[in-house]
């Protein structure tokens, strides 16, 4: 499913730079779909980006990056 997912994700970022409303759409329901379905056996951290709409920082776990930055809605850096 992470591979289904880093897809979507890849569609979803070119939709936007190419301002596709329809597929940024389709795109953010399929996202959804896949944690609504998947949510057991997909990492945590994962469902957290996919949830918050954080598609960068998803797309960005996925490639296997570890320096992510630290959003507002947690970590050390983030409670300020």
């Amino acid at each position: 499913m992470e591979t289904q997912i880093k897809a979507s994700l890849n569609a979803l970022l070119a939709a936007i730079k190419a301002a596709d409303g329809q597929i940024i759409a389709d795109e953010m329901a399929r996202l959804d779909d896949f944690v609504a379905r998947g949510r057991a056996g997909l990492h945590p951290q994962l469902v957290h980006f996919l949830e918050n709409r954080s598609y960068a920082k998803a797309l960005m776990f996925l490639g296997g990056e570890t320096d992510i930055p630290v959003g507002v809605c947690g970590g050390r850096e983030g409670k300020r």
